[in-house]
This record gives structure tokens, C-alpha cells and sequence, in this order.
């Protein structure tokens, strides 16, 4: 079922962005990404998140979440649909949708989870996220979705504006277990179609 949506938004993610001379495209991503998608969320994760907790307590999840063995099996589960975002023909960004991911706290039927949306440092400022986020959407209305949810972190203001300005608006709080000792305060995010 993966391919047949992502066939059809294709056409959306291969464009000219606005502001920026180079091209964008948004690819499935396959087994032969693990490595790539492992990178990337470590780079990424420490970009964002990496003083958010002590050193030990940060290489520990980062260790955990972002190994090849832990992307391996997300991506062998069917829920989870990563995508890899490029930029000239260079790995930008990684994001993974779950369709179908109830939430007691949205009363909404038919919701799909953002789980990632990650875009590394270097990327920032090329509306790269823009359209991502835009593609990730459009998958999950190809689903028959009617919304979208995420955790963001409440000390990352930039990502709080960004979602804010794709009309996602504060609906609740998690926390986000780092360790064991350590959990890192979020605001829940939701967005109806």
C-alpha cells in the first residue's frame, strides 16, 4: 500500500523551491537508507536536542533510537513511512508518518502521527521544511486521514513556530522519556484537515 500513495504524491515532492536555485525531491525510503537515515537522526537529534539532557543521558537515547539495528525494525514495521528528503542531490532531511495512530487525547478518527520530521542544520533557511512538511501532509490525506499530531519539545521555539504557521496548534503536553531519570517536557500538536 506504501508505494501505490507515494506514487501518487510523487509530483509533489520533485519541484523548484521558491527561494533557493537548487531542486528538491522526496524518495521512499528502502533498506539501502538504513545507514543514511541513522546518520541523519543522530545529527539531527544532537543539533536540536543535544543540551537538552546530560552528555551520558543524550548518548544513550541517541545510541538507542539511531542505531542501524533500531532504524532496521521502524522501518520493517508497515505503520511507519519514512521518506528522505534531498537537496541538489544531497540527503537534506528524514521524516516518518504512522497513519491510522489513535491519540485518547484527540477525540478525531483516522489520524496520522508525525513521528519525524527531521532537516539538517545546514539545510535551515531553503523553505526545505516547508515543503516537506506539505509532502507529509499530503501522503497522510492520500490515507484518508483527518488531521495530524506530533510532540515537539516546548523549549524548541523555532519548531513551535514552524508547525504553528502549518496551522498546528497546541492541544496538550507529554513527556518525552529521555532516560530513565530524564524526560523532557512537550507540547502535543494537532492539525485537522
Amino acid at each position: 500500500m506504501y508505494s501505490s500513495y507515494f506514487n501518487s504524491a510523487r509530483q509533489l515532492c520533485i519541484m523548484e523551491n521558491g527561494n533557493s536555485p537548487g531542486v528538491t525531491r522526496v524518495v521512499k525510503a528502502e533498506e539501502k537508507h538504513v545507514q543514511l537515515l541513522a546518520e541523519i537522526g543522530k545529527r539531527t537529534f544532537l543539533e536540536s536536542h543535544g543540551h537538552s539532557a546530560s552528555r551520558q543521558d543524550i548518548d544513550t537515547y541517541v545510541a538507542n533510537q539511531y542505531s542501524e539495528d533500531s532504524i532496521r525494525k521502524k522501518m520493517a514495521d508497515p505503520k511507519n513511512l519514512f521518506s528522505i528528503l534531498f537537496y541538489n542531490d544531497e540527503p537534506a532531511g528524514f521524516s516518518n508518518i504512522i497513519p491510522d495512530a489513535s491519540l485518547p487525547a484527540i477525540e478525531q478518527k483516522n489520524i496520522t502521527e508525525l513521528d519525524k520530521l527531521y532537516l539538517l542544520q545546514s539545510f535551515h533557511g531553503l523553505q526545505l521544511g516547508n515543503a516537506f512538511i506539505q509532502y507529509n501532509i499530503e501522503i497522510s490525506k492520500t490515507r484518508h486521514q483527518s488531521g495530524m499530531w506530533l510532540y515537539v519539545w516546548k523549549e524548541n521555539a523555532k519548531a513551535i513556530t514552524f508547525y504553528k504557521k502549518h496551522g498546528f496548534g497546541i492541544t496538550g503536553s507529554h513527556d518525552f522519556k529521555i532516560s530513565e531519570t530524564k524526560s523532557n517536557p512537550n507540547h502535543l500538536m494537532w492539525l485537522k484537515y
